[in-house]
């Protein structure tokens, strides 16, 4: 009779019968992050994870939320982030939150905390919206080590960069990161990333790397990337893959093919994307590398001299006639602290401000001074769509914000801080199909945590973090613009990060319910 008991038991239990949930979603169109086929049903979560999934007829919950009409994914996980320095102005990281992020990866273009164990215990003190993890970047541990100097580290300095880089690993990052664009890792020769790239490998860490240069020696720096790669025997993540410079459109018809070659001899190598023709970094990047060398003082010292500022202004008048253009209309100014009226503005307009001639050599003049007044944050327009479309269908490919927790009404940044997610959901799925919906959630979700060893993340499954984002289809979209950046995308009606509600029927109800997300070893 004991035994008939028990059997009934186990089979009520399995049918659903009399099980108490915290929250139960019920009767949404269901993407668990595979890529498979949506299936309408329900989701039981419970202590901050997902107990059951399917028809859950004879769950009841603490909570119950009708999904019916909207589309039921696990939480988007953004892999490049930049979000240190914003924590504690914005932790509920509301243009994340808003745009389905319910973790983000930092530490990207070799810019981090060195000390990793002190920026985790920081971020778990303070507790944002959204689960955070973190690479080691190259370029702050050089500087530790060596400061901005323009040479080759000595075995000293070779040897402490990497046990900085052993460290972090060991506190949890997820691997290294460089920027191999920006000072001082443009310094670096390849031998001295392959180093530190095997310190990361030993505690089974990601490369991910934003590579030296996005246009004209595009496939020379895919193949240094690639090669750092099979060297140190690590998984590869080229950041905000693309072909920077009107000269370089279509070429994604050779770097594609890379990524696809080096896969078919073996290396784990992905990119990521953000779905927009302008990027965005510093103004410095339009000097050459040695003018930036051990810091502002030095900037302003060597850009004092009549012969050095001749060449630079050569430098970048080559470069802008490289891009087959007469001004420069493709820098805009993001943020400017000296002069908050420039920002929005490219330095063709802002040299005009300034009463000048309208020459591109005036221009570089303008760009000159402002960087000795501490440079400017800029968006740079210069992509092609066809190119974006073509590197959007390659199936290894995740997409990427590269954007920082965003003060609203602060400067003039780059909409992909607000809208990336949803922009391609609504633009580049329903409404010019390049991808399918399946497919694209799967970008977002299950291959990042794969790629990242988020083991717990990225599905909806049992067991997993109950990270989860319900959309409607029909009516998502991003509203932030060139122009006007600072609008929240919408049509996410719910965010639940481990398993609380943070963004309810459309509004970010304050829920502050984030984690770190350590690599375990």
């Amino acid at each position: 009779m004991r035994l008939l008991l028990f059997c009934t038991c186990l089979l009520l239990t399995a049918l659903g019968y009399g099980q108490q949930a915290d929250i139960l979603i019920k009767n949404g169109k269901i993407l668990d992050g595979t890529g498979n086929s949506w299936f309408y049903g329900d989701i039981a979560i419970q202590k901050g994870r997902i107990v059951a999934v399917g028809k859950l007829g004879r769950w009841s919950a603490t909570r119950t939320i009708d999904a019916s009409g909207l589309v039921v994914a696990p939480g988007f996980i953004d892999v490049h982030t930049h979000i240190e320095g914003e924590e504690k102005r914005q932790p509920t990281a509301d243009n994340f939150i808003y745009d389905g992020v319910t973790s983000v990866v930092t530490g990207n273009c070799g810019g981090s905390n060195v000390n990793m164990a002190r920026y985790f215990s920081m971020l778990d003190s303070l507790q944002l919206s959204i689960n955070v993890a973190s690479l080691i970047g190259h370029n702050d541990v050089r500087k530790a080590a060596m400061g901005s100097a323009n040479r080759d580290p000595n075995e000293a300095e070779m040897q402490q960069m990497e046990s900085i880089v052993e460290q972090a690993m060991k506190d949890g990052a997820v691997g290294l990161s460089t920027g191999l664009i920006y000072i001082p890792g443009t310094y670096s020769k390849t031998e001295e990333v392959v180093r530190l790239a095997k310190a990361a490998a030993k505690y089974h860490g990601v490369y991910a790397s934003h590579m030296r240069d996005e246009g004209d020696s595009v496939t020379q720096a895919i193949e240094e990337a690639l090669h750092i790669g099979r060297e140190a025997k690590i998984p590869v993540e080229i950041s905000h893959f693309k072909l920077s410079g009107q000269q370089n459109w279509g070429r994604s018809k050779e770097t594609i093919p890379m990524i696809i070659k080096a896969r078919e001899e073996g290396l784990d190598v992905t990119i990521d994307q953000y779905p927009y023709t302008a990027s965005s970094t510093s103004l410095s990047t339009l000097l050459p590398d040695w003018v930036l060398a051990d810091g502002q003082d030095s900037i302003k010292a060597r850009l004092a001299r009549p012969e050095i500022r001749k060449q630079v202004t050569e430098h970048m008048l080559k470069r802008l006639k490289k891009r087959k253009l007469k001004h420069f209309s493709y820098p805009v100014v993001a943020s400017f602290r000296a002069d908050s009226s420039f920002n929005g503005k490219s330095i063709e307009e802002v040299n005009l401000m300034k009463g000048r001639k309208h020459k591109a050599k005036e221009e570089a003049e303008t760009i000159m001074e402002m960087m000795e007044q501490g440079g400017a944050g800029m968006v740079f327009h210069g992509m092609g769509n066809e190119d974006v479309k073509a590197i959007m269908q390659y199936p290894f490919n995740m997409f990427a914000s590269d954007a920082s927790i965003r003060v609203y009404a602060s400067g003039n940044p780059h909409p992909r801080g607000y809208g990336t997610n949803a922009r391609v959901l609504g633009k580049y799925v329903r409404e010019e199909k390049v991808i399918s919906l399946e497919e694209a959630i799967r970008r977002m979700t299950s291959l990042p945590a794969q790629k990242f060893q988020l083991h717990d993340r990225g599905l909806l499954r049992e067991g997993f973090a109950a990270d989860i984002v319900l959309f409607d289809e029909q009516k998502v979209q991003d509203l932030s613009t060139y122009d006007k950046p600072h609008q929240y995308s919408t049509g996410f009606q719910y965010v639940l990060v481990n398993g609380q509600v943070t963004v309810d029927q459309g509004k970010h109800n304050g829920t502050r319910a984030g984690t770190t997300l350590r690599l375990k070893n």
